[in-house]
């Protein structure tokens, strides 16, 4: 059984591709929402996040309940013994990805992935690519085929952003979504947003 401990609490992680602000984003949320946040970047996510928001790894980090370090391959959450939501990585590389799939994990952030896996706990991947070769269209399918749930982050335009911060927490805040979480910036379809009245479906109208 849950218990709730296990449900209030979540792992976040980071890595080097483009769109550091979600993972910034997470961490917000996360303290909006009240869970206790288990933080771990890649090395390669300090640069990413200081070229797009200014801010050093140890400023995002502050923002977690608890940060780890890449190294610390000895962390708690490198346990399945250690009780968690799940885990969510924003933004998610190919290479963090590739080396999920493998399971042959080198850092904290790919090894507490993969006991994510191996907990069958939702683990969800915000991954920041394209174009998408063939390559990393097979991983992407060997990662949903092992549980994972890949959700790049795109723009959802029929909330009507006018922001580029509100088009991040929309899709922030879909991912918490797919833990039964439930942040309040997420404009939702058929309560902030309504459908245009119109020709009704399978009309033949035309313009």
């Amino acid at each position: 059984m849950t218990n709730s401990l296990e449900r209030r609490r979540l792992i976040v992680g980071v890595s080097g591709a483009s769109g550091a602000v979600y993972g910034l984003r997470l961490l917000d949320a996360c303290r909006d929402l009240g869970l206790e946040s288990h933080f771990v970047a890649s090395k390669s996510a300090a640069l990413t996040l200081k070229q797009e928001t200014g801010l050093s790894l140890p400023e995002l980090a502050a923002k977690a309940s608890v940060a780890h370090r890449p190294a610390d391959v000895g962390a708690s959450i490198a346990s399945g013994s250690f009780p968690a939501l799940g885990m969510i990585i924003a933004p998610c590389s190919v290479r963090t990805m590739s080396e999920i799939a493998t399971g042959v994990t080198s850092t904290l952030l790919t090894r507490a992935a993969d006991v994510t896996l191996k907990e069958r706990r939702p683990l969800v991947l915000l991954v920041r690519e394209t174009p998408l070769h063939l390559g990393h269209l097979r991983t992407m399918v060997r990662l949903a085929e092992m549980g994972a749930v890949i959700a790049p982050p795109l723009p959802a335009f029929y909330a009507h952003p006018t922001t580029v911060e509100e088009m991040v927490d929309q899709s922030v805040g879909r991912a918490l979504d797919l833990f039964g979480l439930s942040w309040a910036p997420v404009r939702r379809w058929g309560e902030d947003i309504r459908p245009l009245e119109g020709p009704s479906a399978g009309g033949d109208e035309t313009l």
